[in-house]
């Protein structure tokens, strides 16, 4: 873990940043207007550059720091494939510790010194909040964040924003009607993360079982003691845990829980529950603690959610496609969610860059994207639309077993608000052969 603190900056640092983006923004509106690639930032004739803020060290690290290479092992393998529209990729990601002061000097870093054409699936709610407001007044596009808050959902105010994932309001009505039938007169207990990751997902979770909700307990990241929050929920009788938790603090649940001999049944936010990740972290924190576990074991039974296809399902077209980009690029690290999360994120980017077409613009590829996207590995469609910049448009039901995240039913969608739940039967369209977008 690390200690969270941000850099000292000077006022005339700060002026001086403060014009830098007074003229970043008078350029990108000159690009707009000119409809050309030629005066567009990050975008040459044979190249097109992005960046991205990710958290490669700091505690969100374990498991995310592999969601970049995963998407630039995707970006690896379209560019020796011909690129899009003979465009090579490049993705520059730079390390922000998962600490919103240093997200915020990264990522001017990247679109003033950088010139990146787009931020691209920059990683964290309370981090990319911090930089939502200046990319838009810089209009440079945020494509596919990588969290599932709702603030990404706002296209009046943030215009060049768009989520990915399903979102956690949405995530949380679908696990909390699951856990409102499956586990019906249990007392229910939440572990949150205290930022609107965990809020969201109280929001939509309470939308089903309010009325079961015996406790309420919050953590904060980086502050790694959450034996006062595991004990109130113990006290409380809580009988089912639902964590909208990032990967350490559900090992950290876990793991508190049974030094406590508290052992409830876990729903566990796609976010905080990739088997890989969870089981390593169970093995790496006991042995810390001078124990010995076998973390697999430890995570037989979590109820979780997917809304793209478990690495699990090998014989599914986008697995067998991300493997085989995996075993190329990138075969020293785990086959697991956060290298697929990834590279699925970097694919529907490839799509968005198809549909912009070859004269490429920042205010075209926004309006590409506004205008909707394939699904690609997702199990159900995404949402975005003039007045939606939300991602995937729901999840499916999946338990964790043998290490894998084992779905079953079928994909469900809904929205934020009071409307349904309803079934997604429509099926899944497949990896192209080439496993590039069609141009």
């Amino acid at each position: 873990m690390i200690r969270m603190s941000g850099p000292h900056r000077s006022t005339t640092g700060k002026l001086v940043a403060i014009v830098a983006a007074g003229a970043l923004a008078m350029s990108a509106c000159s690009s707009s207007k000119s409809g050309s690639s030629a005066n567009t930032p990050g975008v040459t004739a044979t190249s097109i550059t992005i960046g991205s803020h990710q958290p490669l060290t700091g505690p969100a690290a374990p498991g995310y720091s592999e969601i970049a290479p995963g998407a630039k092992a995707m970006f690896s393998y379209i560019n020796d494939n011909g690129g899009i529209y003979g465009r090579k990729i490049n993705y520059i990601y730079k390390d922000d510790g998962y600490d919103p002061t240093k997200t915020v000097t990264v990522v001017k870093s990247l679109v003033l010194q950088d010139k990146v054409f787009a931020i691209f699936n920059g990683l964290g709610t309370p981090t990319h909040a911090q930089v939502t407001d200046y990319l838009n007044s810089a209009k440079v596009p945020d494509l596919f964040v990588a969290s599932g808050a709702q603030l990404w959902d706002q296209p009046k105010k943030h215009p060049y924003t768009f989520g990915w994932q399903t979102d956690y309001i949405i995530e949380g009505k679908i696990l909390g009607q699951y856990i409102k039938q499956k586990y019906a007169g249990k007392k229910i207990g939440y572990m949150l993360q205290n930022d609107d990751f965990g809020s969201d997902g109280a929001k939509g979770l309470d939308m089903y079982i309010k009325s079961s909700v015996v406790d309420r307990e919050t953590y904060t990241p980086g502050k790694v003691d959450i034996s006062a929050q595991i004990t109130n929920l113990k006290a409380k009788g809580a009988q089912v845990v639902v964590c909208f938790c990032i990967p350490a603090y559900t090992a950290l649940t876990i793991l508190t829980g049974a030094k406590l001999g508290f052992g409830p049944q876990l729903v566990v936010s796609n976010v905080g529950s990739d088997p890989t990740t969870l089981a390593g972290l169970l093995e790496a924190f006991a042995k810390q603690g001078g124990a010995t576990v076998k973390g697999s074991e430890l995570i037989n039974g979590i109820v979780t959610d997917a809304y793209a296809t478990p690495v699990s399902e090998t014989s599914n077209s986008w697995i067998q496609l991300f493997k085989k980009v995996h075993d190329k690029y990138i075969p020293k690290l785990p086959l697991d969610g956060n290298v697929f999360y990834g590279m699925a994120a970097a694919y529907t980017f490839a799509e968005a860059l198809v549909k912009a077409g070859k004269n490429l613009t920042r205010s075209g590829i926004v309006k590409a994207v506004a205008g909707g996207l394939p699904a690609g590995p997702g199990l159900v469609p995404f949402r975005f639309s003039a007045d939606s910049h939300a991602g995937y448009s729901g999840t499916q039901i999946g338990t964790i077993h043998n290490g894998g995240i084992v779905v079953t039913g079928t994909p469900e969608v809904t929205d934020d608000g009071s409307g349904p739940i309803t079934p997604y039967t429509t099926a899944q369209s497949p990896a192209p052969a080439n496993g590039i977008p069609p141009q």
